[in-house]
């Protein structure tokens, strides 16, 4: 069977064609990505008519190179699949009425797939796939969750942010000391040649005792910071810069690896996947392999240019339900999106949290 996958729920275009027989993992055969990062630079964030227009120019195009790039035709594919949600309304309709458009066209079924399902199952197309269960901590730029996973559609969540996600702190923050957009990547690089210690900032909710995140108090405390600093802390080559830089990563990533590793204990669990867009920070991914490592767990990240949006883990995603057998592909043409649509709504029935923080 063969699954072409549509990812278009923010400002990346992502298309990719996967493989599977029978019960065999899932086969990446092609994938192909346009990001729209360099179109919104000038607005300082995403434009969301700008980015809808941008999916309907791209969309096609990357259709054509992943089945050129397979050796595939259209009518080899068997299912197309689509993010349905969460995203940016508009952004999600393109994705959707192409595939779904492409799907009438060829008699084929269709199957909408929720975002962070495909980030949460994007480990399993690396070298080193994960098995079930395990905790995985998804951290993206809008979303910041522990979740405990059994299977397949069997998703717990335990904890997540209660006001700005850690994707969020990281752009938020960068803005402050005058980094272009997207900001994370930027603060990540300039943390390399600061001093993580120099400025004393908070980490909440970091004893709460519970699993749930808080980041808005952060970048409060760095807005704080930078104007005590002063001009400095926007200043190209400044030492302070730096250090406010690499501060701020310390407090986010020491929270997001404290919180792991009290979920991982308190579950008793010896994997963890970590997946989403700031599952690339190779600050986090040190910090989580050391402290996995001392307590004998198993961590799993996606490849690294597999770790934004991208079309391969909806394909992926679509396929391993299909395998499952939670969800079945139909040859149903009429959709609907969702903008908001938590995880957990896919669980067809709650697992228990028998071991609590």
């Amino acid at each position: 069977m063969r699954i072409l996958g549509i990812e278009s729920s923010c400002d990346e275009t992502g298309v990719a064609l996967v493989e599977t027989t029978g019960s065999a993992m899932p086969r990446l055969l092609s994938h192909a990505l346009f990001s729209q990062i360099e179109m919104h630079q000038a607005y300082g964030g995403v434009v969301p008519e700008l980015a809808s227009r941008d999916h309907i120019r791209r969309v096609l195009p990357l259709t054509r190179q992943v089945l050129a790039e397979a050796g595939a035709t259209l009518a080899e594919i068997d299912v197309l699949a689509y993010t349905r949600g969460p995203g940016l309304a508009g952004a999600l309709l393109v994705g959707s009425g192409v595939a779904c458009a492409l799907a009438a066209a060829l008699g084929k079924p269709v199957l909408g797939v929720h975002h962070l399902e495909g980030h949460l199952l994007s480990p399993f197309l690396s070298a080193d796939p994960p098995e079930f269960p395990f905790i995985a901590l998804l951290v993206s730029g809008g979303h910041t969750q522990l979740m405990r996973v059994d299977g397949v559609g069997r998703y717990e969540l335990l904890g997540e942010t209660i006001d700005d996600a850690a994707g969020e702190a990281f752009d938020k923050s960068a803005k402050l000391m005058g980094l272009p957009y997207p900001g994370g990547p930027g603060l990540s690089r300039l943390a390399e040649q600061g001093n993580p210690a120099a400025y004393k900032l908070p980490r909440p909710l970091m004893h709460s005792g519970d699993l749930d995140f808080s980041f808005a108090g952060l970048k409060t405390a760095v807005l704080t910071q930078s104007q005590k600093i002063g001009p400095a802390a926007r200043t190209e080559g400044a030492p302070e810069r730096a250090d406010l830089a690499a501060s701020t990563q310390a407090a986010i990533v020491e929270v997001l690896v404290k919180k792991s590793t009290t979920a991982l204990k308190a579950f008793g669990m010896k994997r963890l996947v970590v997946a989403g867009g700031v599952g690339a920070n190779r600050e986090l991914r040190a910090q989580l392999n050391a402290a996995c490592a001392k307590a004998q767990v198993r961590v799993h990240y996606p490849e690294l240019h597999l770790c934004t949006d991208n079309g391969a883990m909806i394909a992926m995603a679509a396929a391993m339900r299909l395998q499952a057998g939670v969800q079945t592909a139909q040859a149903l043409y009429s959709f609907d999106v969702k903008p908001r649509w938590p995880l957990q709504e896919l669980s067809p029935v709650r697992v228990p949290c028998v071991s609590p923080v």
